[in-house]
């Protein structure tokens, strides 16, 4: 399936998230050497860890022994497992905005809007990382962000917890952040499933990829 010259894949199963990267880095190159189409591939994993660039040791506690991995991308360290959708970007932004910090904005945007045709409300939080949704005690990370950027082509992306178990989300200190907790659209009370949040991220992809085209404009 192919979206505004993007080929838009959704692979069923766990994906190991090794043979990911592997693909992922391979797609990238292709994508710069304008040997291969752009990619958002939406996945889920078995139950792991992976560390950013900025992970710290301290923030790692694993008590189920799950594998950690070196991702490459920008942040810390992230959870993914099964009932969590992850969506990887392979996208040329040398042609569609040469501007990291927006292509992050509008990544933020259209997880927004996902989720507001789900009845979620969710926002951006200055200073912290990652998609935003309660308020007081019940204020929870639902989704999270982390890129990396090659030769303007970007990899990695997104996760929206949809039904994972959020007991694992206990083996570190998620994105760095202590203060609050993670959450899911299972435990926010809605029906919603993996390909329930699959049709609204798709319909919601073409106003994202204009947004880049804006800001491509812009610079």
């Amino acid at each position: 399936m192919e979206i505004d010259g993007v080929e838009w894949r959704v692979s069923p199963g766990l994906t190991p998230y090794p043979s990911a990267l592997t693909a992922m880095e391979e797609r990238a190159a292709a994508v710069r050497a304008d040997s291969a189409r752009e990619l958002a591939w939406l996945l889920e994993h078995p139950p792991l860890f992976t560390a950013g660039t900025s992970a710290d040791p301290a923030e790692l506690y694993n008590p189920l022994g799950f594998p950690v991995f070196e991702a490459g991308r920008g942040g810390r360290y992230t959870y993914h497992g099964p009932g969590q959708r992850v969506v990887y970007l392979v996208l040329d932004l040398e042609k569609r905005g040469k501007d990291i910090r927006n292509f992050v904005h509008a990544l933020e945007g259209w997880m927004i809007a996902s989720l507001a045709r789900l009845g979620v409300e969710a926002r951006r939080e200055p200073g912290r990382i990652g998609i935003w949704t309660g308020k007081g005690a019940d204020e929870a990370k639902i989704g999270a962000i982390g890129v990396r950027v090659r030769r303007w082509v970007t990899m990695h992306g997104l996760s929206i917890n949809v039904a994972p178990d959020l007991s694992h989300f206990g083996g570190i200190v998620p994105c760095g952040i202590a203060d609050y907790g993670v959450t899911s659209l299972d435990r926010l009370g809605t029906s919603a499933t993996l390909e329930t949040l699959d049709h609204f991220l798709e319909a919601e992809f073409p106003p994202f990829l204009n947004a880049l085209s804006e800001i491509g404009q812009k610079s």
